[in-house]
C-alpha cells in the first residue's frame, strides 16, 4: 500500500510540473514582442501607438535580444494602389533588449498596413493600421520675386542723366571742336609772324551782313580814287573860268 501511494505522488507531481512549462516552451518571448508606428518627432522610448502620421519610423520593443525581424507595409485603403500591394519593406536585427528602430520614411496620403515577422516566431505576424497623412505645400510668404513682373528695367538698365534731366553723352562720342569758320573760308593762324596779334579779316558773310559800308584801306581801288580826283580838279577849272568871263563882261 505504501508502495503504491508513492508511486501515485510522483505520478502526480510529474504531471503538475508538465502543465507548468508546457505554456512557457510554447510561448516565447519573441512573440511576447511588440511594434508601434511612432512620428518622427517621438522619442524611442515611448510605448504608445500613433495611427496617423506623416513621416514615421517603426518601433519595436521587449523581443528577444539581437532577434532578426523584417517587416512590410502594403497599401490598405483611399490610396491609388491596389489594396495589398508592397509599398515599404525592409529587415534589421534588434540589440540586446530585443529593441530597435526603422529609419525614418514617408508614404502618400492613404491607409496602409504594417506586417512585422521575425526569426522563431510561432504565431501569425504582428500588424498595424495606419493613416499617413501629410499637411499640403505652402508657398514661403517671405519669399519674393527676382523679377519685376512689369517687366520694367531696373535703374542701372537706363543711361545716367544729369540734374536737368539731360542723359550724358559719352564724352569719347563729343566732337573734338565746332567748325566757326564758313565752309570755304580758311581759318586765320592764331599768332601772326614776329609775335604780333593777327589783324581780323571780314569774312565774305561779314561783308554782306554790313550793306553799304564803304571800304577802306587796301582794298579800295586805285583807279577809282583817281578818276575821283581827276573829276574834282576839273569841276574846280570850269568854275573858276566861268568867274572870269563874268567879271569881263
Amino acid at each position: 500500500m505504501r508502495t503504491l501511494s508513492k508511486t501515485t505522488g510522483a505520478l502526480v507531481a510529474a504531471a503538475a510540473c508538465g502543465l507548468l512549462l508546457a505554456p512557457a516552451a510554447h510561448a516565447t518571448k519573441g512573440d511576447n514582442g511588440t511594434v508601434k508606428i511612432h512620428d518622427s518627432k517621438t522619442g524611442e522610448e515611448l510605448k504608445k501607438n500613433e495611427p496617423k502620421v506623416c513621416e514615421f519610423y517603426l518601433d519595436a520593443f521587449k523581443f528577444d535580444a539581437a532577434q532578426k525581424v523584417t517587416w512590410e507595409i502594403q497599401a490598405w485603403a483611399n490610396n491609388e494602389l491596389e489594396k495589398g500591394t508592397t509599398v515599404e519593406e525592409g529587415a534589421f536585427t534588434l540589440d540586446g533588449q530585443g529593441h530597435g528602430r526603422t529609419e525614418d520614411m514617408t508614404l502618400p496620403d492613404g491607409q496602409y498596413k504594417l506586417f512585422w515577422s521575425w526569426e522563431g516566431m510561432k504565431g501569425a505576424p504582428k500588424h498595424k493600421v495606419f493613416k499617413s497623412d501629410c499637411p499640403d505645400e505652402t508657398p514661403d510668404p517671405s519669399g519674393s520675386p527676382s523679377e519685376d513682373p512689369s517687366g520694367t528695367p531696373t535703374p542701372t538698365d537706363t543711361p545716367s542723366e544729369d540734374p536737368s534731366g539731360t542723359p550724358s553723352e559719352n564724352p569719347s562720342e563729343t566732337p573734338s571742336a565746332t567748325p566757326s569758320e564758313t565752309p570755304g573760308t580758311p581759318a586765320p593762324s592764331e599768332t601772326a609772324p614776329g609775335g604780333s596779334e593777327p589783324t581780323a579779316t571780314p569774312s565774305a558773310s561779314e561783308g554782306a551782313t554790313d550793306g553799304n559800308l564803304a571800304e577802306t584801306g587796301s582794298s579800295t581801288p586805285v583807279g577809282a580814287l583817281a578818276a575821283a580826283a581827276a573829276a574834282l580838279v576839273a569841276g574846280g577849272a570850269f568854275l573858276v573860268m566861268r568867274r572870269r568871263k563874268a567879271q569881263q563882261h
